[in-house]
């Protein structure tokens, strides 16, 4: 259990319903990574946070889970399948940990799904791309490190 001593939800505004963002395609980085045990405890999959960096929706997160392990191949070929997808948009092609993937830019391609259990609407991710497709060339003076690289969130540099 947690202490919540001195918090009086008196004095705090509660928090919005979070609707489901519009299907498109934003700019986004992985914030956190995590293998958990599936549902039936047969299997692990890899649980990745992406957070939304730019735009009306910047600070939302979405979830994506790739079942890495798991007895049915199927389900493994297209969560590998996934994650190639995701490293190619992030730069990284061969990762030793879900870390190496963590505040690099790219874009995910959201849509909008109605859950078969409940019915209500949520996103799922359906897609990944490198942020710029083209690289824009850069001048020397512009890489020299002495801009506010330091403070700039990774995404902006």
């Amino acid at each position: 259990m947690a202490n919540l001593n001195g918090f009086d939800a008196n004095t705090v505004e509660p928090a919005d319903e979070l609707e489901p963002i519009p299907t498109g395609k934003y700019i986004a980085v992985i914030t956190d990574s995590e293998m958990k045990p599936t549902k039936s405890g047969t299997g692990n999959y890899l649980q990745l946070t992406f957070q939304i960096v730019e735009g009306e929706y910047a600070n939302r997160l979405l979830w994506v889970r790739l079942n890495l392990d798991n007895p049915n191949a199927t389900a493994v070929e297209i969560a590998r399948r996934e994650l190639s997808a995701i490293c190619r948009s992030v730069g990284v092609l061969v990762p030793t940990d879900s870390a190496d993937l963590h505040n690099l830019p790219c874009v995910i391609h959201v849509r909008v799904k109605r859950r078969n259990d409940t019915g209500e609407l949520q996103n799922e991710v359906k897609g990944y791309s490198k942020k710029d497709a083209v690289a824009q060339p850069i001048a020397a003076s512009q890489v020299s490190g002495t801009d506010d690289q330091a403070t700039s969130p990774p995404w902006k540099r």
